[in-house]
């Protein structure tokens, strides 16, 4: 089954019903520019808009769109609401919104069906968190195939042998392993998933790679944020959520076994390791995934997210705001990005995604 059929047939109920977020206004003016999706994007985009509407506050220094007298200084507000990767694809997709982010990639013959195109923004990773007395950052080890049994519910305590194997220094509690995941449809999970599929059969055939998956227990909570909150707030537990709202909450991070034997801290130079090995060139729509990419030091969850919009938008003048903004946060918004933690497109990527919005969208530039 194509992978958006795949997403609707498995959380439609859940997406439509999701109560939005507090949108936050972020560049100024009248007119609105409207996104939502992927909370993993959330903190960057944020941080974006922020020192975008202050650039744009302090004269800027390349053109806006048609350069006429009437032209407005300013561009429109940005109204963006993280309410997960699911929801951004199905409101990208009704119009509902002018852009949708996701950290999951459409295939190309999905995106032609539903007159969409798509390009990444910037690069992260999925993190491995945990709440144990004792445990700090970068302390305990998993690989993929011992997380894919704890999400499975097939390891339920901290003490198992499997556990202990690889962690023969520290001291684990005799106590059930709380779960705590993403109760709406994410594409965090969907990259957790995917880079469980690659090394767990049983993961592949029960589980599946999906932005909403059939849960065997734990505690669900809403958004990246949610996560980290429940994982705060609960002894014993283990989840899984976006780097910087790891960090931001100084929660204690697993290293992770990559595809070379190494177990890798996460962080943006293993992000970056993952991400060079990435051969964007060779897809149409940037249809790409950096899990388990090859590298002794390259961190087997990392991720991308990307931008959905229609080829031929409601409003060209918002769709060109959109786009005035993501060029801006591509050519100068790298510091932000490397300081919030993720990995900003390098300047040859960053070129095939103009010259992609030159080809594909009616609003391009």
């Amino acid at each position: 089954m194509k992978r958006f059929a795949a997403f609707i047939l498995t959380a439609v109920v859940t997406a439509t019903s999701l109560v939005p977020l507090k949108a936050q206004e972020v560049l100024g003016g009248t007119d609105v520019v409207r996104g939502a999706g992927s909370t993993f994007a959330y903190p960057m985009i944020s941080q974006w808009a922020h020192n975008y509407r202050r650039w744009l506050a302090l004269g800027g220094n390349f053109p806006f769109f048609n350069s006429g007298l009437d032209d407005p200084r300013v561009g429109p507000p940005l109204d963006y609401e993280p309410v997960g990767s699911l929801a951004g694809m199905l409101r990208a997709r009704d119009r509902a919104v002018d852009f949708g982010a996701s950290d999951a990639p459409l295939p190309s013959d999905e995106l032609a069906k539903l007159g969409l195109g798509q390009f990444p923004i910037v690069i992260g990773g999925v993190v491995v968190v945990v709440n144990i007395d004792g445990v700090g950052s970068n302390e305990i080890r998993f690989t993929g195939e011992v997380l894919a049994d704890i999400f499975l519910g097939k390891i339920r305590e901290w003490s198992h042998p499997a556990i202990k194997a690889l962690n023969p220094d520290l001291k684990l509690p005799e106590a059930p392993i709380s779960v705590v995941h993403r109760s709406d449809g994410s594409g965090t999970t969907y990259n957790l998933a995917h880079f469980l599929a690659q090394v767990s059969s049983e993961w592949q055939s029960t589980m599946g790679v999906k932005t909403l998956l059939p849960w065997r227990q734990g505690t669900g909570a809403k958004a990246n944020e949610g996560v980290a909150i429940a994982v705060r707030n609960t002894r014993n537990s283990i989840a899984y959520l976006e780097y910087t709202q790891a960090t931001r909450l100084k929660l204690s991070t697993a290293l992770i076994r990559n595809r070379a034997g190494q177990f890798v801290v996460p962080d943006g130079k293993s992000f970056q390791t993952a991400a060079a090995s990435a051969e964007w060139s060779k897809k149409t729509d940037f249809d790409l995934m950096l899990t388990n990419a090859p590298g002794d030091e390259a961190y087997p969850i990392t991720a991308t997210v990307f931008v959905l919009m229609h080829k031929q938008p409601s409003s060209p003048r918002r769709s060109r705001e959109a786009l005035a903004f993501f060029k801006w946060a591509l050519e100068k918004g790298s510091r932000d990005a490397a300081t919030l933690g993720y990995v900003p497109l390098p300047p040859a990527l960053v070129s095939q995604v103009i010259d992609y919005w030159s080809k594909t969208f009616r609003a391009g530039l």
